[in-house]
C-alpha cells in the first residue's frame, strides 16, 4: 500500500471542542497531493460564540460564517471526501475532538475512521526545539503557509506524513507508523446526549446539502 492518507485541519469559535467554524482537507496519494479543498461552518447551537482570542489566531468571525454549512449539513462531504483513507492531522487529539463534539452536538455518529498524529510522527523523525506545525513543516521543507488557515494547515501536516515516510523508508502508513512507534488510532464517537424524557439518543442519518 502506497502512502495514502487525507489530512484535516479544523479551526474553532471558541474553547468548545464542537465550535468547528473552518475545515481544510488534502489528499495525498503514494505521497502527492492530489486534492485539496477547504470551507467555512456555521458551529452548532449553543456553541456559535466567536471568541475574541480564537478571532486573533484565526481571523474568522461570526459574519464570516453566515450561510454557510451547518456541522450536520456539512458532514457527509467531510465523509464522501476522505472515503477510506486514514486521516492525518497535527496533535490529531485535537481535531478527532472537533468530530467528536461536534457530531455529538448534533446528534450524529461519525464513522470509526483511523488516524495518525503528525505532531508524534515529527517527534520520532526531526530533532527541533518545538514541534508546532510551521516548525516542524519546514522540516519538511514546507514553508511560507499562513498558519491557522485550515487548509494551508492541512497542506503543511500531509507534506510532515508525506516527507516522514520518505526519510524513514516506509511504504505505506502503517509501516511509518510502525518505524515512529506511533499508534494509528480508531476514532471513537462522544456519547450522544439523552433525550429530554430519557430515552436513548436518537442517531440521525447523514445528508449532503447541496446549493
Amino acid at each position: 500500500m502506497p502512502i495514502d492518507f487525507t489530512a484535516i485541519d479544523f479551526e474553532t469559535a471558541n474553547s468548545s471542542s464542537a465550535s468547528a467554524c473552518s475545515v481544510g482537507l488534502v489528499k495525498v496519494r503514494d505521497g502527492v497531493v492530489v486534492d485539496k479543498v477547504g470551507w467555512l461552518i456555521q458551529p452548532p447551537a449553543g456553541h456559535d460564540e466567536f471568541s475574541e482570542w480564537n478571532t486573533r489566531i484565526h481571523g474568522i468571525v461570526a459574519s464570516d460564517v453566515v450561510g454557510a454549512f451547518g456541522w450536520a449539513e456539512q458532514f457527509d462531504l467531510i465523509a464522501d471526501f476522505a472515503g477510506d483513507d486514514v486521516f492525518v492531522a497535527h496533535n490529531a487529539g485535537f481535531d478527532m475532538g472537533v468530530i467528536k463534539s461536534a457530531c455529538a452536538a448534533t446528534g450524529l455518529t461519525p464513522p470509526p475512521w483511523s488516524y495518525l498524529c503528525s505532531l508524534q510522527v515529527a517527534r520520532k523523525t526531526y530533532a527541533l526545539d518545538s514541534y508546532r506545525l510551521p516548525l516542524a513543516a519546514a522540516a519538511a521543507g514546507f514553508t511560507g503557509f499562513s498558519h491557522h488557515d485550515a487548509l494551508a494547515d492541512a497542506e503543511a501536516c500531509a507534506a510532515i506524513v508525506s516527507h516522514a515516510a520518505l526519510f524513514h523508508g516506509a511504504d505505506d502508513l502503517a509501516e511509518l507508523a510502525s518505524i515512529a512507534s506511533v499508534k494509528v488510532k480508531v476514532l471513537k464517537p462522544a456519547p450522544l446526549p439523552e433525550s429530554p424524557e430519557g430515552a436513548e439518543p436518537v442517531k440521525r442519518r447523514l445528508r449532503v446539502f447541496f446549493t
